[in-house]
């Protein structure tokens, strides 16, 4: 149960498996103490009101996960470990049936943030690990999340445009915005920057127009801890539906969207106008290294981010 007056809690998904980018992106060292993207969102989230963290995780990574990510915290950062294994809250015969047919991976980021439920007492976000959000959209939701009998839910989108890769396709949800309130999103599967400017390529080879500024879901959302019924219900209602196809997985900004289309809760839009940067491809991480240089030299993160 959710008790009253505690810090939001940051839920960190970090359980995936980075085909695209050839290993463990989520705990890749891009500072130069070895610090992984997750320690600047932990460090702007603990300066944004956040109380505690909690890392998802799977089993198999979870030595090299101490050993590259959580060592550097020591009594600095306080956190829990969830596990999200591909047989983490489904019934046997679904398991059974999709090892069978040959899924080799959890279900999705809705089944991730279900395998933390029990850790998450309080208000609270959610957020990948292998992307930086920057302090203001932490700020922006830290500040969302402490509001006294919170009953709605919020998104930090960013510009399409920002969020791209040079050296590939990335998915995003495209996010239809009404009167400051999320009204849709559309999780699109191959967007790319072309001559002609940045379009999505449907299996079937058609082409949809994407404007520069159209926001998008970078999982930067929040929630009251509330909301896990309905996402229980929700990764039930896939699993009867989707549970038998091996490559199917349940998004969160797909839960967002059937979530505001059936009343269920509003969710509120923040403008934090905040950076990003992500590493989906091998050949990001130049660039990642050289912005947190950057912004170490710049002081907006010191030299030794936990001592």
């Amino acid at each position: 149960m959710e008790e009253e007056g505690k810090k939001p809690v940051l839920a960190v998904l970090a359980a995936g498996m980075g085909s695209r980018y050839g290993g463990l992106k989520q705990i890749d060292a891009l500072g130069k103490n070895g610090e992984v993207l997750l320690d600047y969102s932990a460090y702007d989230a603990l300066r944004s009101g956040f109380g505690k963290i909690v890392f998802i995780i799977r089993r198999d990574i979870e030595k090299d996960f101490e050993e590259r990510a959580l060592a550097r915290f020591g009594d600095a950062v306080p956190y829990e470990i969830a596990y999200q294994e591909m047989d983490s809250l489904i019934p046997p015969e679904v398991y059974a049936d999709a090892k069978n047919a040959g899924r080799t991976k959890p279900w999705g980021t809705v089944h991730a943030l279900l395998c933390a439920r029990e850790k998450i007492d309080a208000p609270f976000a959610v957020i990948n690990a292998d992307d930086f959000y920057g302090r203001e959209a932490f700020g922006a939701i830290g500040a969302f999340l402490s509001t006294p009998d919170l009953k709605n839910g919020c998104i930090v989108p960013y510009s399409l445009k920002k969020t791209l890769s040079s050296k590939g396709t990335v998915t995003r949800g495209i996010c239809a915005i009404k009167s400051g309130k999320l009204a849709s999103v559309d999780e699109l599967k191959s967007i790319a920057r072309e001559q002609d400017g940045i379009f999505n390529t449907d299996p079937d080879g058609s082409k949809q127009f994407l404007p520069e500024d159209t926001p998008v879901s970078m999982n930067c959302w929040g929630f009251p801890s509330a909301i896990f019924a309905d996402l229980s219900r929700y990764f039930d209602d896939f699993l009867a539906v989707s549970g038998e196809d091996i490559k199917s997985e349940c998004y969160l900004p797909t839960f967002a969207d059937w979530l505001v289309k059936n009343d269920l809760l509003d969710i509120e839009v923040l403008n934090a106008d905040s950076e990003w940067f992500g590493v989906t491809y091998q050949e990001d991480k130049t660039f990642a290294v050289n912005r947190i240089a950057g912004l170490t030299a710049q002081g907006v993160y010191p030299g030794v981010l936990w001592k």
